[in-house]
């Protein structure tokens, strides 16, 4: 047990050792607020929200009967293509937000460049940590629901990143998302957007991903299979219907539900790419 009383010697070296200590702290503490406070010392360079942008899928629209250019952000026929482009050339531009597994395929990509869009893809498993929030081979969803907030900052993250891009036309940019996706282009609360799509989802179950955050003047069109396996009241709960009971301005929007197949994918039908490049080319 340590004694009441110290002698004055002791005391004096403990109270010492303790300003030292102190005064160290609070060096330490003056150099972390000098850090904040300066923003060049702050980076984002290899973060798991910059590589989400970094990492993306990037496809670009050619003339002259040629296909799109499908790369990375950081790919040198990317570059060389938008370093060839005529001075003051804006594109307009789609952020696409894949599904709960990841991209599944270019073809929609490729479609919506063949019409004249830039297409950007974040990607969502370039981060470090991402678990998956679905199990495909049950065909659910609903696990690891934080994976919905990451979904939400990386359309954000990518507008930041975007409006510095000079071969943006950031007056034209519209939010396209697939599945898990469509969640994150549904509850996507920005006025950024001219348009946005909702592929694959219903706009209905539990609290945190019911609802559609468009802002009131936003068109929006939305597309399901009637019959889609995921929102089945077998495998999940109060997910049937479509998202335009949530439409905030009816009048621009658009619910497409396309019934008899009872798959996932819409891409692979005519009539939803039709339908989507025609809402597109409206908006």
């Amino acid at each position: 047990m340590m004694p009441r009383w110290v002698g004055n010697k002791l005391l004096g070296r403990s109270l010492a050792v303790g300003l030292v200590l102190l005064l160290a702290a609070c060096d330490r503490e003056m150099f972390n607020q000098s850090e904040l406070l300066n923003p060049s010392l702050l980076t984002e360079g290899g973060s798991d929200i910059s590589r989400t942008f970094d990492e993306a899928i990037v496809v670009l629209p050619r003339q002259r009967g040629l296909e799109p250019l499908v790369g990375k952000m950081s790919a040198r026929s990317i570059r060389d293509h938008l370093a060839d482009l005529p001075k003051n050339w804006r594109y307009s531009t789609i952020v696409y937000m894949h599904g709960c597994t990841g991209y599944g395929g270019m073809a929609p990509l490729v479609a919506f460049a063949r019409a004249g869009f830039a297409v950007i893809a974040p990607n969502s498993f370039a981060r470090r940590f991402r678990p998956l929030q679905c199990r495909p081979s049950r065909n659910t969803g609903g696990e690891n629901i934080f994976v919905y907030d990451f979904r939400l900052v990386e359309i954000s993250y990518a507008l930041q990143r975007m409006a510095a891009l000079p071969w943006i036309n950031n007056d034209r940019l519209y939010l396209i998302g697939t599945s898990e996706g469509g969640v994150a282009a549904a509850l996507y609360r920005g006025e950024e957007f001219r348009a946005r799509v909702i592929a694959q989802w219903t706009c209905h179950g539990l609290p945190f991903v019911r609802g559609l955050a468009a802002p009131e003047g936003e068109a929006v069109l939305a597309i399901v299979r009637s019959n889609d396996p995921w929102y089945h009241p077998d495998r999940t709960a109060g997910q049937l219907g479509h998202c335009g009971a949530f439409f905030k301005t009816p009048k621009l929007s658009r619910s497409l539900v396309i019934d008899g197949d009872s798959g996932h994918d819409v891409w692979g039908h005519a009539g939803a790419m039709a339908a989507t490049l025609e809402f597109l080319r409206g908006h």
